[in-house]
Parts: C-alpha cells; structure tokens; sequence
C-alpha cells in the first residue's frame, strides 16, 4: 500500500520542522513572502519528494543514513548549487548516505528526491542488469542522457501530480506498484551514466571546512562571535573561509553568521509567552547586544518589528493532507 500527501508552508520554521527526508537548516536574506509546497510519496521501496519554493535561500541539508538519495532539480525552477558546484538542467547528484551539504537558491525553485535503502538500490541492480551498484561515501554528480533523465522526470512527475489530485489512485496496489517498477528501471538507468563529477581535492577541503563552520555556529550563536575565532577554531585562514563561503553560501562568513541569528532569533520570539519573555531578552540568547540594531535589521529581514513577532499569537501556517 503506497501512502501519499502534500502541504504548504508560508513560514519558513514550519516548513524546515516539517521536512519529511533528513534534516534542514533553512537561512533567507529575505523571508517577507516566503511560500513552499511539499509533496510526497511512498511507496513498498521507493520514496519520492518534491518541492517548490519562491525564495532565494541557503539551507544546511542533512540525509539520514539508512538511505540513499538521488536529487534533481525539476523542469521550470532555478538551478541549484550544491556543495559549492553550479549543476546544470542535464545533471542529478548522488548523494553519499548521510551526507551534510550546503544546497543554494537564488530564485524560485523545484526539485526532487528519490530516495531508497542501499539495499533495495543493489537488488534493483542485480535484477535489472545483473550487478549491485555502489553508493559513494560522498556525493557525486551525473549527467544521464537525456533519454533517461526525462523518463525519471516524467514518471516523478506523474506520481507527484496524482498524489496532488488524485490520492485514491495513487493508492491502487496494481498502479502502485507499476508506477514503482517503472521508477526503478528510471533512476537505475540514470545512475549508470558514464559521465561522473566526482568532488576535487580541493572541493573536498572545503566541504569539509564548511562542515567545521557550521558546527562552530550551531554551538556557538547564543554569544558574539567573530569570524577570525571562527577561523582560529576550524584551522583554516579568513581567505579560506571567505572563499568557502563565497562559493557554497553566495554570502560572506559575517553576513551569514547574521543570518543565522536572525533566524533562530524569529524561532525563539513565535515560541516564546509574551507575558514572561522579552524582545531584549531573546536578542542576547541569539547574540544580539544592539537591541535598536536586532530590531532594524529584523524588520528588513521578516517585514515586521520583533515585539510585533512576539505579540502576535501564533497563526496555523500549514494546510496539510496525507493519503493512507
């Protein structure tokens, strides 16, 4: 029995809360107007995922490790760059079973996952062609041929479309389970492609420098924090961390680390009691020590002032459906 359903979003918390697959660490310059759209579907093997969103951000994805995932950016949206790599309309990534990587937009956005166990994607590969297929330790991007990618786009496409219109169907055990079979032979023809970009040395390090930083940021934005402590902390040199990030964030290491801040900052006021928290308060828990300075730029960021964030009781801000 396949389960299916779809949900939007119009704050960015809940969507990020709400992420089916993995982890997501969601970032917006600007969140004034943010609006997204989930859709899923799962089937006995295989899980599908889209999702559409209509602002430019920077998200910290972490995958689970039990499963592998294959991700591509749909047909009309804006191409993503991933682990600091601009792909290209005719590439998919592979993606190295609990991977942690930066995934950027720069306008509205669609794309796609397909997800499975290891140990489904080897048995499809010893039915379909008589060989198990490896998944990398670290992602990699592929370029199928056209051929093949547009039947893997065309078939999630279909799922996705009758889960938002036509759940029952979806459900129907003999088209369930063709529409599954017809995924499989799909996606494994995608990941024979031979042409493969595996990361280089030097993209490699600064994965891994990334890595390091968002681990000093997750530990550390409840205090002022300054980007040469940051470089001193992960052994790396301010032109190292200003490169990385040029190329993975499309920002500076400070603007980001601001970013942050204004993000958990926003978390903590649409929880918070207005009758017991202040605004002054949560702006020294998110490293803010200029209260008159948080409430400009967080007005820039959210078009709204940070007591009006608090005062406001919190609206529901996702319609959700799910099909058994």
């Amino acid at each position: 029995m396949s389960n299916s359903g779809t949900s939007t979003y119009v704050d960015p918390d809940d969507y990020q809360a709400m992420v089916r697959e993995g982890r997501i660490n969601l970032v917006l310059a600007n969140a004034v107007g943010f609006k997204a759209r989930q859709t899923w579907v799962e089937f006995s093997h295989l899980r599908l995922l889209r999702t559409e969103e209509t602002l430019p951000r920077v998200a910290y994805v972490s995958l689970p490790p039990e499963w592998v995932f294959v991700g591509f950016p749909c047909k009309s949206g804006s191409l993503p760059t991933w682990g600091g790599m601009k792909l290209k309309s005719d590439e998919i990534v592979l993606h190295g079973c609990g991977e942690r990587m930066h995934y950027t937009t720069s306008a509205v956005s669609r794309w796609g996952y397909v997800s499975l166990a290891p140990d489904h994607l080897a048995a499809y590969g010893r039915t379909i062609a008589g060989f198990d297929l490896a998944v990398p330790s670290t992602g990699r991007i592929l370029r199928p041929t056209g051929r093949a990618k547009a039947e893997l786009l065309n078939l999630h496409a279909q799922a996705c479309h009758l889960a938002e219109t036509k759940p029952k169907v979806i459900t129907h055990r003999e088209i369930a389970r063709s529409l599954e079979q017809q995924l499989a032979h799909a996606l494994f023809n995608c990941l024979v492609a031979d042409e493969v970009y595996d990361p280089t040395p030097t993209k490699r390090h600064y994965r891994n420098v990334m890595a390091g930083f968002e681990k000093v940021l997750a530990g550390r934005l409840d205090r002022p924090l300054r980007v040469p402590d940051v470089c001193a902390t992960i052994e790396v040199s301010e032109r190292t961390l200003r490169t990385c990030c040029a190329e993975f964030l499309g920002l500076s290491p400070g603007r980001y680390i601001r970013l942050r801040r204004l993000n958990v900052a926003r978390r903590l006021l649409r929880h918070a009691d207005p009758d017991t928290t202040t605004v002054a308060a949560i702006a020294r828990r998110s490293g803010f020590a200029e209260l008159g300075r948080f409430a400009a730029i967080y007005r820039m960021a959210f078009g709204e002032l940070p007591s009006t964030t608090l005062a406001h009781v919190r609206h529901q801000s996702v319609r959700f459906s799910e099909n058994a």
